[in-house]
Formats: C-alpha cells, sequence, structure tokens
C-alpha cells in the first residue's frame, strides 16, 4: 500500500481533463476525501436550500420544452452521453477509484454500466409502447398513451457514484423528464465529472435541449430534503440506507409524489449438496469481498448443507485468509479499502457482537502501514455461526460474511427470508427441483433470485431492487422505464351514437 501516487495531483488532473471547472472542486465548504490515502481531494462549494429550490424551479421550466421533444430526438442525446463516456471511460473509471476506493476493473466496470444503460436507453427511445385494449363498445377505440412526468430528483449512494446515476438519469431523459441530482457527500467530485461530461454531449446535441435540463446539487442531507418536500419534483429515485428511506418514504406519499427506493441488502446464498464446489467459491469470493463488502448487493449470509460443509469452507477460509488486500492505484489487489473510519468501526462492532453470539472469525484485521492510518484497509471476514442470530440479522456494509449449516431445504428457505430486506440472492444447485423450487413463489423473497451465479454483477437489462425493506424500487432495465412517465388511458369514439360501458342507459330527451 505505497503512496507513491500523489492522490490529490492526480484527481486534478483528471478533473481538468473531463472538463470540471477548477472553481467548482476548490475553495469550497465540503471537502472530499479519497479513501484510498484518507487525504482531501477537493473542496466543493455546497448549495442552500434557496439554491436548491430555484435549481428544480428551473429544472421544471426545462422539463416544460423537453417534454415537447420527440423521444427518438431525447434518445439521441443519451447516445451522444454514451459516446462521451466510451471516450472517457478510462478517465472516469480511475476518478471513481480515487474517490470511491474501487479496485481498477470495478471503477471502469461501473463506467462501462453507464455505457450499456445508454445503449439501452437509446432504443427504449423508440419503445415506449401503449397498449391497444379491446373495447365492449362499438364504434370505440381504447388505448394507453405514455407521458412525460416531470422533474426527476436523484439521491445517490457512494458505493456506485456514478452508474445509480445514469440508471435514473438515462432513462429520465429519453421519457422526458428534466433531473436534478444530489450525490452522495463522500462522492460529489464523480458528479461533477459527469455533468461535466453531459454537458459536451449537450453541447453536441444543440438547441433542442434546454436549459437547466440536469443540475448538480452538492451539499449534506438538508438539500435532499428540500427536493424531497418540493411540489414540482414529480419523483424521487433514492439509494441508501433503510434508515433514510424511511424518511423519505412518508414524506413523499404526504404530497402523493412518486419513489423508487433502493435501500439496503442483507442478501444470502444457498449451497445445496449437489452444487459445483468450484464455481460456487469463486461466486462466493467474488459476491462477498468485492468492493470491499460495500455494494448493496454483497453476499452477507451463507447456508452451507452439512454434507459439503467441511469440503467448502475450509477453502473458503484459504480464500479470505490469502485474498490481497491494497492500494487500488498501484496494486493489482482485490479488495481496496472501506470507505472511512466510520464504515471500519462498523465492522469492527459486528466482528464483535458475532463473537458473543458464538461465532468464530477468519479475518477482519485492519491492515496499514506504519504512519499510514487515515485510510482503512481491512482483511474481509468470514464468520462461521452456530445460528443466524444478532448480527447475522442487520446489514453490515463491510466485508463479513456469516456461514451456517443447514440440513432441510424447507427450514433454510425459512431462514434465507427471515431477514427485513429482500434484495439479492443465490442458490448453487444441480438440482433442477432446488433451483425452481428457489425461484418460485414460495423460494426466495427477493426482487433478485440467481442460479448457479452469486448476488452481485445485476445487468442493466433486467430491473434493478427488491422487496420489503429494500423498498420495492425498480431501476435500470426492463419496463422500470414506466416509472419515470405518467400512463393516460384514452377512448375515442367514432361512431355516430353514445353507447355506456357495463350497459348503462341515460337517455335525455
Amino acid at each position: 500500500m505505497s503512496n507513491s501516487v500523489d492522490v490529490k495531483q492526480e484527481t486534478a488532473a483528471l478533473l481538468d481533463k473531463l472538463g470540471v471547472a477548477r472553481d467548482a472542486w476548490t475553495g469550497g465548504d465540503m471537502v472530499s476525501y479519497s479513501p484510498v490515502s484518507g487525504e482531501a481531494i477537493g473542496q466543493l462549494k455546497s448549495v442552500s436550500a434557496a439554491d436548491t429550490n430555484a435549481a428544480i424551479d428551473a429544472a421544471h421550466e426545462a422539463f416544460q420544452a423537453w417534454r415537447l421533444v420527440p423521444a427518438p430526438r431525447r434518445g439521441e442525446l443519451v447516445r451522444l452521453l454514451g459516446e462521451e463516456l466510451r471516450a472517457a471511460k478510462a478517465d472516469l473509471g480511475r476518478l471513481v477509484s480515487i474517490e470511491a476506493g474501487k479496485i481498477t476493473s470495478e471503477g471502469l466496470g461501473e463506467v462501462q454500466e453507464m455505457i450499456d444503460i445508454c445503449d439501452f436507453a437509446v432504443g427504449l427511445s423508440r419503445q415506449l409502447y401503449g397498449l391497444t385494449i379491446a373495447t365492449e363498445r362499438p364504434g370505440h377505440r381504447m388505448m394507453e398513451t405514455w407521458h412525460p412526468l416531470g422533474v426527476v430528483g436523484i439521491i445517490s449512494a457512494f458505493n456506485f457514484p456514478v452508474a445509480v446515476w445514469s440508471w435514473n438519469a438515462a432513462l429520465a431523459l429519453v421519457a422526458g423528464d428534466s433531473i436534478v441530482w444530489k450525490p452522495s457527500e463522500k462522492t460529489p467530485l464523480t458528479a461533477l465529472a459527469c455533468q461535466a461530461i453531459l454537458d459536451k454531449a449537450l453541447a453536441r446535441f444543440g438547441s433542442d435541449a434546454p436549459a437547466n435540463l440536469s443540475t448538480v446539487l452538492i451539499g449534506d442531507r438538508f438539500i435532499g430534503e428540500a427536493m424531497v418536500d418540493h411540489p414540482k419534483v414529480a419523483l424521487v429515485s433514492a439509494t441508501g440506507s433503510t434508515r433514510m428511506g424511511r424518511e423519505v418514504g412518508p414524506r413523499l406519499a404526504k404530497r402523493f409524489a412518486r419513489a423508487i427506493l433502493e435501500l439496503g441488502g442483507n442478501n444470502a446464498g444457498i449451497v445445496c449438496p449437489s452444487a459445483d464446489l468450484d464455481m460456487a467459491l469463486r461466486a462466493i469470493a467474488f459476491g462477498a469481498m468485492g468492493t470491499a463488502g460495500q455494494r448493496c448487493t454483497t453476499l452477507r449470509r451463507l447456508f452451507v448443507h452439512d454434507s459439503v460443509y467441511d469440503q467448502l469452507v475450509p477453502r473458503l477460509k484459504k480464500a479470505y485468509e490469502s485474498v490481497s488486500v491494497g492500494n487500488p492505484l498501484e496494486t493489482s489487489a482485490l479488495v481496496g479499502p472501506l470507505v472511512d473510519k466510520a464504515a471500519f468501526d462498523g465492522m469492527q462492532a459486528a466482528l464483535a457482537a458475532a463473537k458473543v453470539e458464538g461465532g468464530t472469525v477468519t479475518g477482519g484485521a485492519r491492515v496499514v502501514e506504519a504512519g499510514k492510518d487515515t485510510a482503512f484497509y481491512v482483511k474481509p471476514a468470514l464468520v462461521e455461526m452456530p445460528k443466524q442470530a444478532g448480527p447475522v440479522l442487520e446489514e453490515t456494509f463491510a466485508p463479513i460474511l456469516y456461514v451456517m449449516k443447514y440440513s432441510d431445504f424447507d427450514a433454510v428457505l425459512e431462514e434465507h427470508n427471515a431477514v427485513a430486506a429482500g434484495l439479492s440472492s443465490s442458490i448453487f444447485t444441480l438440482n433442477v427441483q432446488e433451483a425452481e423450487r428457489f425461484l418460485a413463489a414460495d423460494g426466495s423473497d427477493c426482487g433478485i433470485a440467481n442460479v448457479n451465479i452469486g448476488t452481485s454483477g445485476a445487468e442493466i437489462g433486467g430491473a434493478f431492487g427488491g422487496e420489503k425493506e429494500t423498498g420495492g424500487g425498480r431501476e435500470s432495465g426492463s419496463d422500470a422505464w414506466k416509472a419515470y412517465m405518467r400512463r393516460a388511458t384514452n377512448t375515442v369514439n367514432y361512431s355516430k351514437a353514445l353507447p355506456l360501458a357495463q350497459g348503462v342507459s341515460f337517455d335525455i330527451e
């Protein structure tokens, strides 16, 4: 974990190259830190609640013009954004690694997700289909049409600082909406970079795009609250903790606004007797240790059948003991840093609680070089538990995997579902009955249920999100676009009569 790379200097060079104005990230009141080194890398100017309200009003004006631009033309803007992202992939991916602490391949992979959702949204701009519906009235036609919704507010978390914005922004823009974005206070520089990249696409797009179509709002939680409460924000897509969702959801419901909530995930996997253990080992290792356990889809609970437990778990423990942890900017380590000290403290508290419940811990210690104590690198922890209790029932945003034995398939399904969140899940089996049962109505209760792959690594083609305390929202692919539009059911009478539905008669002279 050498600190030979000058993180602050490289950040400045990347921001300049990506087109972010220097005065946007220097001399401000909000400090951005790199988890790679723990040092400050930018000082941004936060906006006030009044500034936020003014920005939302301006975004509403932009929406009124943008909604009249034909959807395929709106798709052209997103196509240009995809081109600009391809050109900026290496630089933006590097900035993600610096500001979020991701290893190189994950930083680049996150930008690739942005490119992929742009491709998806461009095609979608010509497929915002409604239905033609059979009507009981002769001489009538009934159909549904989809129209732009309004201003879309985006609140994103630090762990996917750019991809989550793009999932929402690409769909919102082709749907005819304007966007305002409050990024995490921990990753504001990548947000400024995304806006600069979009600005390049807007400049190429031309005058059809109104001013203030997309705005980044730098600030603390009070900016998010102003966004949530503003009557001209039609939809808020919020990614973060369940605690945050409990505050956002009711406030939006109070004014009948829409919410897309993508919250916590205490995700589990089941390893069955017939599982391909080599495949399971690789999937479990990435799912549990990737992104230093800081994915909402991170594998946190693992149920292993007692007939294969002694074959799999020692191999897992060996992987945990040997996995490389280090500076993602300078090494090929597979695990980078935790985002900050609070994340490290939370991890240590969970491990202590697990020991109280009878857990046996492998790993979990801090990795630090002498004199370099401002960054928080840790060895991922594997915890063998006698039962699912205590911290196992809660999500800790750190690389902790709780491992438990099971013997009965029906019982393990109940244990699998016996947590508050319901985001992602997986099963490893070559038994078709077990696989299909896991995907059935009485199987996994999560929004994502996988067979013979891990809990992480969702593709943009499928709608992303989960159930229960995960919030129920869906972002990205499939028909998630419908959340960003309003539906109208239309009936056209082309006859010379006025038959009423359900045989109602209402004759007047």
